[in-house]
C-alpha cells in the first residue's frame, strides 16, 4: 500500500495544491477527483489514510490535525517503511471544502503523454526536469530507471524520458546512483508538500476525511 499512499498525496498537491480534495467524496454539490480519469478504478488507500486519521483524533481528543497533513506524513513514512529517505514535512496544511474532478483531468499526467507535455505539466507545478516520483511497489529502488535503460518500460511517457537531453542523463545517473536518487526524491517531496497550502476561511480541519464538516 506504501506506493499507493504516495500516489494519493502526488494526485492531490497536483490538483490546486496539498489539500486532500482527492479524499472527498461524491456528492451534489462535489466533483469528485476519485473519478477523474487518472484515478478512477486506480487510486487507492483512502480507507488507511481514514484510520491514521481516527486513531490521529483519539490521541489528539479532537480533530486538529488536516487530512492534507495526514496524507502527507503517510506518503513520507510509507517511502521510508519500503527503504527510501526521509525528510522534514512541515505541518499546518488545511483541507479543501470542495474537489475539482476536471482540474483533476487536466493536471494529473496521463499515460499517453509525450515527453514536452510531461515536463510541461511538471513545471505547471514549480517542478524542472524531471522530479521523479514512481518507486517500484513494494521497495524504494532505482528498478524504474534500470528498466527504462533496458527498454522494459511501455509506457509513452516512460520511455519519453529516454528521448530528452536533460532526462535522458537524468535516467543514466539514477539507475546506477540510488543514493543521489534518493537525496534528489527527498527534495522533490519537500518542494511538492509545499504546492500551495490553504489557509483562511476557505478550508478547514475534517472531522472525517471523506466529506467536508457540513455535511455533518
Amino acid at each position: 500500500m506504501g506506493a499507493s499512499l504516495l500516489c494519493l498525496h502526488f494526485d492531490d498537491c497536483f490538483v490546486n495544491g496539498c489539500d486532500a480534495s482527492i479524499l472527498l467524496d461524491q456528492t451534489s454539490t462535489i466533483d469528485s477527483e476519485k473519478n477523474a480519469g487518472p484515478n478512477a478504478n486506480s487510486a487507492r488507500g483512502f480507507e488507511v489514510i481514514d484510520k491514521i486519521k481516527d486513531e490521529v483524533d483519539k490521541v489528539c481528543d479532537r480533530p486538529v490535525v488536516s487530512c492534507a497533513d495526514i496524507l502527507t506524513v503517510a506518503a513520507r513514512d510509507s517511502v521510508f517503511a519500503l527503504g527510501g529517505p526521509s525528510w522534514k514535512v512541515e505541518l499546518g496544511r488545511r483541507d479543501s471544502i470542495t474537489a475539482c474532478r476536471a482540474i483533476a483531468d487536466a493536471n494529473i499526467p496521463a499515460p499517453s503523454m509525450d515527453l514536452p507535455a510531461l515536463i510541461k505539466n511538471f513545471e505547471n507545478q514549480g517542478f524542472d526536469e524531471l522530479a521523479p516520483l514512481d518507486p517500484t511497489p513494494s521497495s524504494f529502488d532505482v528498478k524504474y530507471f534500470t528498466d527504462l535503460v533496458s527498454k522494459k518500460r511501455i509506457l509513452n511517457f516512460d520511455q519519453a524520458l529516454l528521448i530528452g537531453g536533460e532526462t535522458a542523463e537524468l535516467v543514466s545517473k539514477y539507475s546506477g546512483n540510488h543514493e543521489e536518487f534518493s537525496e534528489d526524491f527527498a527534495k522533490s517531496m519537500i518542494k511538492m508538500g509545499d504546492i500551495k497550502p490553504l489557509t483562511g476561511n476557505m478550508c478547514e480541519i475534517r472531522n472525517n476525511c471523506l466529506k467536508v464538516n457540513s455535511q455533518y
